[in-house]
């Protein structure tokens, strides 16, 4: 039987599809990352992955290892769980996915790294849409409804979106009163990093306008700057706004025909032994990410 060890090293590279990537997140070389597949395939008899110059990809047999291999590391963790459960607080790695949206899982994630030392957290900040399952993640952060049946899940709070401008942008340019004002505006869009596609702005009675690109990036709190500096009208969720618009530096414009409301939701696969670790960054979210009840909604 091969050891636990190699069991991981072969789901780490089936994750991140690369030797050298699965080399730095288990801190040895490429090299050793190599001989211990090697190894593995040797042992098994069958070849586990693809691999060319450019990319690392499973084979049928991969595929069919990789389900059995995931389900054996988690009874192997349970099972250290419990036993750990016994003698002290939770600990191991924890891999989550994020949306960008730093403003809020920022504070909360660092507390929680004070709060739980001995929970290793491993971070995959990204818009793009993750296989929860498939790629090995504990837990995703996640904005929208959830439509996976594969995954359990918390609710965490709802927001909403909101086209903001400074005020004296609107007294240089004028105060659009209807969507199709914005066709005489500077218009601030954001770029899905994953797709490269820009975010709809979801105005009422709008469907065909194609809105000036004055600027167009990849972050929000660099469009909330922007706006704040009078440079022209951004989209953004209401908590990176929070202290603009708090302060004044910047309004909010055309409320009447917008309808972005949205919501947070934790997910983790469902059908699995909640792991101590787990359940506690579960139960430390629900509480602090939205501790003064900011965000609209209920659940």
């Amino acid at each position: 039987m091969d050891s636990i060890g190699s069991l991981q090293t072969f789901v780490r590279v089936a994750e991140l599809r690369s030797f050298v990537d699965a080399g730095r997140a288990l801190g040895v070389s490429a090299a050793a990352i190599g001989k211990s597949i090697a190894r593995l395939e040797t042992s098994m008899g069958v070849r586990l992955f693809h691999r060319s110059t450019r990319s690392v990809t499973l084979t049928a047999e991969g595929h069919l290892f990789l389900a059995r291999c995931r389900r054996i590391l988690d009874e192997a963790e349970a099972a250290r769980a419990e036993l750990s459960e016994r003698v002290g607080s939770p600990r191991g790695r924890l891999r989550v996915s994020l949306p960008t949206v730093n403003d809020l899982v920022l504070p909360v994630l660092a507390d929680f790294v004070a709060a739980y030392p001995d929970i290793a957290l491993d971070l995959d900040f990204t818009d793009r849409m993750v296989d929860v399952v498939e790629e090995g993640f504990d837990a995703v952060l996640r904005v929208g409804t959830p439509v996976d049946s594969r995954l359990a899940g918390r609710y965490l709070g709802s927001f909403n979106r909101y086209l903001i401008a400074s005020s004296d942008y609107l007294r240089k340019h004028g105060t659009p009163r209807r969507p199709g004002d914005l066709m005489q505006h500077h218009c601030m869009h954001y770029r899905y990093p994953s797709t490269g596609r820009l975010e709809t702005w979801p105005l009422r009675d709008a469907a065909d306008l194609r809105l000036p690109e004055s600027l167009v990036c990849n972050d929000i709190q660099s469009r909330v700057h922007f706006a704040t500096r009078g440079h022209g009208i951004a989209f953004v969720p209401d908590h990176s706004a929070r202290h603009a618009l708090a302060t004044g530096a910047v309004v909010t414009i055309l409320d009447d025909y917008l309808d972005a409301s949205s919501s947070f939701h934790l997910l983790w696969p469902s059908g699995r032994h909640v792991l101590p670790k787990l359940r506690v960054f579960i139960d430390f979210f629900s509480e602090h990410m939205f501790p003064e009840g900011r965000l609209r909604g209920g659940g």
